[in-house]
């Protein structure tokens, strides 16, 4: 029954990601992108990453109000997603707005502070989407939660550079940021174990069991 309901929250997560990519690609091959169609999808696979990367980050947060410890398993497909999306972003910009023109290409990193934050966010995102198997898992040991701690650095960043790229209206990273502020204030060991001791009832002996697995596995 446990692995059912887990499945069930697989099936809805897998085509839930999924959706902007195709609604883009539909969009894409029926002329339905804006009147500049390059900046559509630029923003259109940003947006999609910053979303499923704080989605993946909600999880924890939530896992810990609620008790519900099998939302730690949706934390890496979710991550994965978000690193699929900024990937798209970025060879959006690169090849569709810069041709593959590397000298282009580094004059504008060069020049706009919030390429650099999104760049990093992506480079920081590399080696958590590359080491997310249970295989590396394995081969890093202790070293595997240590690497994939980047992900509470990538994050912020990818707000950051989704902030600054915004001309004028902020409020939407901003409130993501603060979203994301109060996911990271909930992972703190006192407030964990505050919350988790008002969560169990009284009398209640059992031991949280742990379960593996990163933000962005």
């Amino acid at each position: 029954m446990r692995e059912r309901i887990r499945t069930n929250w697989m099936h809805i997560v897998h085509p839930v990601a999924l959706a902007p990519l195709v609604l883009l690609a539909f969009d894409a091959t029926t002329g339905r992108l804006t009147i500049n169609p390059i900046q559509d999808l630029t923003h259109r696979t940003g947006y999609a990453a910053v979303l499923l990367l704080v989605a993946s980050l909600a999880c924890t947060p939530f896992s810990i109000v609620t008790g519900w410890k099998r939302l730690l398993r949706l934390r890496r497909p979710l991550g994965l997603y978000g690193f699929l999306y900024a990937t798209l972003h970025m060879l959006v910009f690169a090849a569709l707005d810069f041709g593959l023109d590397l000298r282009l290409i580094v004059q504008e990193i060069a020049e706009k502070r919030y390429i650099v934050a999104g760049l990093a966010a992506l480079l920081l995102l590399t080696p958590l989407a590359m080491t997310s198997t249970r295989g590396w898992q394995r081969r890093l040991g202790r070293r595997w939660k240590q690497v994939h701690r980047l992900v509470y650095l990538a994050v912020p960043l990818a707000l950051a550079h989704y902030a600054w790229s915004q001309k004028a209206d902020i409020r939407q990273p901003l409130a993501l940021g603060a979203i994301v502020a109060v996911f990271l204030l909930l992972r703190l060991p006192v407030l964990r174990r505050w919350i988790e001791a008002r969560r169990r009832k009284p009398g209640d002996v059992r031991h949280s069991t742990q379960v593996t697995g990163g933000d962005l596995p």
